[in-house]
């Protein structure tokens, strides 16, 4: 019997049948991503004479949380990349919700991130750089501080837009995976859809602007498909509850009502710590 192809993980993120080899392929643990918060399991999957890399986290894995119910976060990962999916921006890694070693959890493939790409910086001075977004101010040590800044680049700011829709309560920079063939993917999405608003993130440079003509059609596109029967709604109703997704319908409505990108509310922490 001949070795299974080794699939590049560029190309399979971009193969419409990469969601059959995560949630058909056999699941090989090979270690533990140490750095996880809840458990995280480096593996390979192959099917159909393919292979790749990926991410399992199982359900028995998660740690209780006291604002999101217990065993809910490998579907809300999952619910994440529906969403991405739906925008047709591809921002989140295929990930499906499958049974597993460890039993039921959360497989995503895994990206090769490279290294020459730099969206986060700590720079002297009260203002950024042109091509940078400021974020706020953090101590460096010494009684220093220095800004935060992100790029101001088209992908962080559909990010950004993504993480409004999905209210996600953890954007942190080594949240951010840029690849060597120009994409940008966002991973650790297990706790969104409150139905309370929780957005922390490292994105907020675009807060308060308009949003971007494409985002207004992205938005639009989601309302649409998020109604009642529609297709996202259905996709989500087995991934969350339909009061989480009640609120991302109105998060939808409030951003096109708005037509802006939010700013921080105040009664949450705006940024999350550590930020990386």
């Amino acid at each position: 019997m001949s070795a299974p192809e080794r699939i590049p993980p560029r190309s399979v993120t971009a193969d419409p049948n990469a969601a059959e080899l995560l949630a058909r392929g056999e699941l090989s643990v090979r270690g533990r991503i140490r750095e996880a918060s809840n458990a995280a399991l480096f593996c390979t999957i192959a099917y159909d004479g393919r292979e790749a890399s990926c991410v399992y986290k199982p359900v028995a894995g998660e740690r209780p949380l006291w604002d999101f119910p217990d065993g809910t976060l490998a579907g809300r990962e999952v619910a994440a990349y529906e969403v991405s999916e739906a925008t047709g921006w591809g921002l989140v890694p295929p990930t499906v919700l499958r049974d597993g070693p460890y039993g039921e959890g959360m497989c995503q493939l895994w990206i090769d991130v490279s290294a020459e790409s730099e969206l986060l910086a700590l720079v002297d001075g009260e203002e950024p750089e042109p091509g940078w977004k400021a974020i706020g101010f953090a101590e460096v040590g010494e009684g220093r501080t220095a800004l935060l800044v992100h790029a101001d680049d088209e992908r962080l700011r559909r990010l950004a837009v993504l993480d409004a829709v999905i209210n996600n309560a953890d954007r942190k920079g080594g949240h951010l995976l840029p690849t060597t063939d120009g994409r940008l993917y966002g991973i650790d999405h297990g706790v969104t859809f409150n139905v309370e608003d929780k957005l922390r993130t490292l994105l907020w440079g675009w807060a308060g602007e308009p949003l971007a003509p494409d985002a207004v059609e992205v938005l639009k596109g989601l309302r649409k498909t998020l109604a009642e029967g529609g297709e996202l709604a259905v996709r989500l109703g087995g991934l969350i509850t339909s009061a989480e997704i009640d609120a991302t319908r109105a998060r939808v409505d409030a951003l096109l009502a708005s037509g802006r990108h939010p700013e921080p509310g105040g009664e949450w922490p705006a940024i999350p710590w550590p930020p990386v």
